[in-house]
């Protein structure tokens, strides 16, 4: 049994990594997971870099950030597996949603667009927190209130606050909004502190929100270790989204060592049955959250260049070739190609226009076609990896 250290937080979408431990997975493949619960992301992040976790839950962009040396000294940092899609939402003060209120709409999408519309009106600046600056949520967040006009570095205050204080800084009145990933947006709800007004869902179909982060150093002294830990929580991610297997993962996770949060409120959100308001009834998500189908474990190029593409639209990098390259580089499809060759299909292509399947639709794979989509962004834009200055100069059009 090789033993490996991994860090990640209370997150429901931490579950390949906890199931891979906790249902036998890693040690099928001969591996001794000692999984450590961290209380933020720059946490897991300065940990993997220093060596504290062989590798570790991260934000999908956090990766290309360490690379980069945003926010740190540069670290080469790679993504070789995608830990699923989907699973984050904007929650709103039970006042503010209030104050928002839309007329109902003709889908999430639509619904997501007239509330960042009516939030574009609202004459006091609201706060929202982030879980990081170098997060899917930070993203999309900026994405969502761009929409509308909102300027989100002069008409809005954002901060950073660990997903687990989330909840304690909307009781204190210190923020209005926050955006982060189950189970806190449903606790919130269940508190009676807010409502869930747009998930990722809504925001990017079958978006990218966290992968499996480590250090390229590891990749390369430890490439067998490497190969059966993506085989083990590729495993794991198939057991996470079989619905007979979610009241028992939903337990799991549950304990106090895990995301230590009520099973049933787990439970939801594995099965995308979301509760949006206090009292309501639960609605049926698409896609709220997935784990394994839709090639949601494999690392898409196109996923990491969107993320390098927010990171310039909103200066934090320059928009030059060497960084798009270099940020591309992050995530790795031919480790996970390599290492899950006997288990897994696999797309043929490294990148795909990202938001341009309507529909389910066929495409090239190694063992012939898989299908993928629909994956749109509530915009109707598409991001095409080939074209980032063009989907850039767009925004200005």
């Amino acid at each position: 049994m090789e033993p490996l250290t991994l860090g990640f937080m209370r997150l429901v979408d931490a579950a390949p990594l906890i199931a891979a431990q906790a249902f036998g997975f890693a040690a099928a493949e001969r591996l001794e997971l000692k999984l450590v619960r961290e209380t933020s992301w720059a946490n897991i992040r300065d940990r993997v870099a220093v060596g504290h976790f062989d590798a570790a839950q991260m934000l999908a962009p956090m990766p290309l950030a360490a690379t980069l040396g945003l926010g740190c000294a540069p670290t080469p940092t790679i993504a070789p597996f995608a830990l699923g899609l989907g699973g984050n939402a904007i929650t709103l003060s039970n006042a503010l949603a209030a104050e928002l209120a839309a007329p109902p709409a003709a889908g999430p999408a639509e619904q997501a667009r007239a509330l960042a519309v009516a939030l574009r009106r609202r004459p006091e600046a609201a706060t929202f927190a982030v879980v990081h600056p170098f997060s899917a949520h930070n993203y999309e967040l900026r994405y969502w209130l761009a929409f509308a006009g909102i300027d989100p570095d002069r008409d809005v205050r954002l901060i950073v606050v660990p997903p687990s204080r989330m909840n304690e800084e909307m009781r204190e009145g210190r923020i209005d909004g926050f955006c982060a990933g189950e189970p806190w947006n449903s606790l919130a709800v269940e508190a009676g502190l807010g409502a869930i007004v747009a998930t990722k869902s809504a925001l990017w179909r079958q978006g990218p929100d966290k992968v499996l982060g480590l250090n390229a150093a590891f990749a390369q002294e430890r490439p067998n270790a490497l190969r059966r830990l993506l085989r083990a929580l590729y495993a794991a991610a198939a057991f996470a989204s079989a619905r007979d297997n979610q009241e028992r993962l939903a337990a799991t996770l549950a304990r106090p060592e895990y995301v230590d949060a009520p099973a049933e409120i787990i439970l939801r959100a594995l099965r995308g049955r979301i509760v949006t308001r206090t009292g309501a009834g639960a609605q049926v998500v698409p896609d709220f959250l997935e784990f394994h189908r839709h090639a949601a474990n494999f690392p898409w190029r196109s996923h990491a260049l969107w993320f390098a593409a927010q990171m310039a639209r909103w200066g934090q990098i320059a928009p030059s070739r060497e960084n798009f390259d270099k940020a591309g580089a992050v995530y790795r499809p031919d480790l996970y190609r390599s290492a899950l060759a006997d288990l897994a299909d696999a797309p043929r292509a490294d990148a795909k226009v990202e938001g341009a399947l309507a529909q389910p639709t066929p495409v090239g794979s190694r063992r012939g076609t898989m299908t993928l989509g629909p994956d749109g962004f509530f915009d109707g834009r598409r991001f095409d990896p080939d074209a980032i200055e063009d989907y850039l100069a767009g925004f200005h059009a």
